[in-house]
């Protein structure tokens, strides 16, 4: 065989697809695929806005006159955008009511949340490499307790909080919170620390670490996700109650959800207030949330995979 057809014979074999590898897809396949893509990208960003109407329409309502929002929707603030002004939230500013009840629920919100998060952290280590006798069965308290609804403690602890003289206090609503919230998060974090493997603990025991300095810089670090999506969970349902804070929260300065609901209820009508009251209630959990997505996302899949 001549040296000429043999490097025909190569360059052919060269030219040719391996066998088993994908055939190249088609022009027609690679644009299919773009415009799927492209309408699920625009579903997505229909599907968020759809979400954010409500809170669009809220911001655009607490920035017109009571006479304009009396007079047309919010939507008309396209068409004149001259409505727009922030006297509502000077006025909202000026509401001893209002600014007093944000700082409650601040004062509720933050320590219900971190009290969670701490205690059902040192349970949750406790529960997954801890050995105790009866450890199980406590934990299967613990998930026994996940199916309570809160209404069923609601007239025992009020008889228990006016007797300890707790009841309508900020303290009083931070324990309850606190209590209500510590099955969830005993349970979401002993699942995602079991997962740890065992041999990176018991590599840190032989280089000496104890129990205290394992949980602080082995354990904490990896169930960062978890705990910060066990952080934004308890943080929204605490800062959104109504019930509890309805009941057990001082009424002079009650959190911002019951001072809206008496606004409501005693004018009616001072929409300059209630609006702005209401998009600053609401804006608050959206920052948080948004601020830890990344986190909570990472938090919820935790597990799903190995």
């Amino acid at each position: 065989m001549s040296s000429s057809a043999t490097r025909t014979r190569a360059r052919t074999d060269v030219s040719a697809p391996l066998a088993g590898s994908p055939a190249p897809r088609s022009f027609a396949a690679r644009a299919g695929a773009r415009a799927a893509g492209g309408a699920v990208r625009v579903f997505l960003v229909l599907a968020g806005l759809f979400w954010l109407l409500p809170t669009i329409g809220l911001l655009l309502s607490s920035l017109r006159s009571p006479s304009d929002i009396a007079a047309s929707g919010w939507w008309q603030v396209f068409t004149a955008p001259a409505q727009l002004t922030t006297e509502n939230y000077s006025r909202l500013l000026a509401n001893d009511t209002i600014t007093d009840s944000l700082l409650s629920t601040v004062l509720i919100t933050v320590p219900s949340t971190l009290l969670v998060l701490l205690l059902g952290s040192f349970a949750g280590y406790a529960f997954a490499w801890l050995e105790f006798p009866g450890r199980d069965w406590w934990f299967l308290g613990v998930v026994a307790l996940l199916v309570v609804p809160v209404q069923v403690a609601l007239v025992p602890v009020s008889k228990l909080f006016g007797a300890v003289g707790l009841f309508e206090t900020t303290l009083g609503v931070v324990l309850f919170h606190t209590a209500f919230g510590l099955p969830f998060a005993i349970f979401l974090l002993r699942n995602f620390f079991a997962e740890i493997p065992r041999e990176l603990l018991e590599a840190a025991r032989l280089d000496g670490a104890g129990e205290v300095r394992l949980f602080t810089r082995v354990v904490l670090p990896l169930g960062g996700p978890a705990i910060a999506s066990l952080g934004i969970f308890q943080f929204l349902w605490v800062w959104n109650d109504m019930l509890i804070a309805l009941i057990f929260a001082d009424s002079q300065s009650p959190p911002i959800t019951v001072a809206l609901q008496q606004q409501v209820r005693q004018f009616g009508n001072n929409v300059d207030v209630l609006a702005p009251g209401a998009f600053v209630s609401m804006v608050v959990p959206l920052v948080v949330f948004f601020a830890f997505q990344r986190q909570f996302a990472t938090g919820v899949m935790a597990g799903a995979v190995k």
